[in-house]
Parts: structure tokens; C-alpha cells; sequence
């Protein structure tokens, strides 16, 4: 699966939530997976916010563009209800939180398009940030060795240049990298680990409480994790949520993204247990449903580096 890809892709269905007062880096860091008051100007994250389950109900890319004033990327499909959840939590914290969905352009950018627009981002590990005049990049995981970036800038400023994306190009380098965005059909599916959001910079074992902090350390630590994200390739559509079994009708993981694979089929991100990984023969839908052909995430898990 060495397809590659360049230029351009609007994300139309990611949207972005802003945290804007005195508390509020220090409100998010009590709130999300990751440490965001440590969170320097050349660095994005990825975190989570999870329920008292340590199950997740939202994923973020967070850009601190201050103390007082933070951006967080999410999928457009749970932003109205993730938004009035972390509203709760507000209390009397010094805070304000709203939709600031339609005051930026967001658009992926990869391949020879992200090495033209900022060849510095292109090469840049994961997660850096690299601001030029009104607009930022994010380095993002590589999809097939192909570099890729998000671009955010204020909504009247001119689109990155470069061949045009469609959508659907774009959300199959999401699944070919290997990290899943929590979407509506998965809400409340998964602790971090099952998605492998440790092993890619998404949880900070060291930093202090937040709803579900417990659970997360536990899966961690005292070896209860049993599941994990791996990649998987199928003839068949995999609907997101979709639940997958193994040859003897055992359930045993769950479809996190998908998207049409260029080549043909379909590629998905799917949260797995691992002996089931490990054994192979896994169905869609049901025990004798469309066999998956599954592989490795494309990354190192924590506990192999």
C-alpha cells in the first residue's frame, strides 16, 4: 500500500473549539489527557478528554496560541455536545469557551504541496507548530512515509496553494497514519490506550488529575490493557463502530475510522484485542462476516520502545 498523495484538502468535517481567559490553559491542563500549561509555542498536542470511566468522549489537536487563549481541534460531529460537557466544568473558573468553528480555515496539506508551502513543517516531527504571518501549521504523523500537516489561519485569509485534496484522500492518510479521531459513532468506546494515544504523544502520565485519570493510569501500569489500535484492510465497507468478531463468533474489537483505500477496498483503524491480532481470522459484522487483512499500527507501541 505505497499509494501516495499531494496537495491540498479542506476539512470540512472537523471543527474547532476556543478556551479564552486567565485560567484558561491551566482549566484545560485539569481537564484533558495531556499536559497543556507545559506546552511550549513550537509544539501542538494531542489529548483527550475522557469520562470518569477513563473512556473517551472527545480527541483534540490543542493549539496554545497563549495562556489566555487556546484552539481545539475536534471532530465537527461531537463539538456542540463536547462543548456544552466541558462547560459544565467551568464553574467559576476564569474561562470562556465557544464554537470558533466559522472564524478559521482548517485544511490538511501533504506530500510535495506541505514541501513547497513550508519545507521546515515537512520535516518537522509530529506535533511541532510553525507559525507564518496570520497562519500555523501542525505537523501530523506521516501516511505511507508522505508528510502532512494541518493549516489553520483566520477565515478570510487566502487557502495554501497546491492541487486539490478531495475529502476522502484525506481521511484514508488519517487511517494509513494510524491515529484515530474520536467521532459519534465511538463516543465513550475506548480508554486512550486502545486507540495506542500514548505511544503517539496523547497522554501525560505525569501531570496531574483529570476525569478519568485513574482508570488511564491503571490500564497503564497494572498491565490490565488487552486491547490495542492496529491497521486493517478489507473488500468490504467498515462503518465506523462496527463491531468485529473472531472465527469462533467471539466479539472482539471495534472498526475506530475508515475510509476507501485508492487501490481499492478499504482501510480502517481498528481498537483490537491483541490475541485476537495475534491469531488472526478476524470478521466484520459477524463471525462469518468479510475477512480483515490486519497489520501493525505504523508507529512503535510504548512498551516496545
Amino acid at each position: 500500500m505505497q499509494f501516495e498523495f499531494h496537495g491540498v484538502a479542506p476539512l470540512t468535517h472537523t471543527g474547532l473549539i476556543r478556551a479564552q481567559g486567565d485560567e484558561a490553559a491551566k482549566f484545560l491542563h485539569n481537564q484533558l489527557t495531556n499536559d497543556v500549561l507545559l506546552q511550549g509555542p513550537g509544539e501542538a498536542r494531542l489529548a483527550g478528554f475522557c469520562n470518569a470511566k477513563g473512556r473517551l468522549q472527545a480527541s483534540f489537536i490543542v493549539i496554545k496560541r497563549s495562556h489566555e487563549d487556546l484552539l481545539l481541534i475536534c471532530s465537527a460531529d461531537i463539538l456542540a455536545a463536547t462543548l456544552k460537557r466541558l462547560s459544565m466544568f467551568v464553574l467559576r473558573a476564569k474561562v470562556k469557551l465557544s464554537d470558533a468553528s466559522a472564524d478559521f480555515h482548517l485544511f490538511g496539506v501533504a506530500g510535495a504541496a506541505l514541501q513547497a508551502l513550508n519545507p521546515a513543517a515537512a520535516s518537522a516531527p509530529a506535533w511541532a507548530r510553525t507559525d507564518t504571518d496570520s497562519a500555523t501549521l501542525v505537523t501530523l504523523y506521516p501516511a505511507n512515509a508522505c508528510p502532512r500537516a494541518l493549516w489553520l489561519a483566520p477565515r478570510d485569509t487566502p487557502a495554501p496553494a497546491g492541487a486539490v485534496l478531495t475529502p476522502n484522500q484525506w481521511d484514508w492518510s488519517e487511517v494509513r497514519a494510524g491515529i484515530a479521531s474520536v467521532t459519534q459513532p465511538i463516543f465513550e468506546a475506548f480508554v486512550p490506550q486502545m486507540l495506542n494515544y500514548e505511544s503517539v504523544g496523547g497522554v501525560n502520565f505525569k501531570k496531574g488529575c483529570y476525569p478519568g485519570q485513574e482508570v488511564v493510569a491503571r490500564s497503564q501500569f497494572r498491565g490490565t490493557l488487552k486491547r490495542r489500535a492496529y491497521l486493517a484492510h478489507s473488500d468490504a465497507s467498515m462503518p465506523v463502530g462496527a463491531e468485529l468478531f473472531t472465527p469462533e463468533g467471539e466479539p472482539c474489537g471495534t472498526v475506530a475510522q475508515s475510509a476507501a483505500a485508492p487501490t481499492g477496498g478499504f482501510d480502517a483503524i481498528v481498537s483490537l484485542h491483541i490475541s485476537a491480532f495475534e491469531t488472526g481470522g478476524v470478521r466484520l459484522g459477524t463471525s462469518d462476516g468479510a475477512l480483515l487483512t490486519l497489520a501493525p499500527p505504523p508507529y512503535p507501541l510504548l512498551a516496545d520502545i
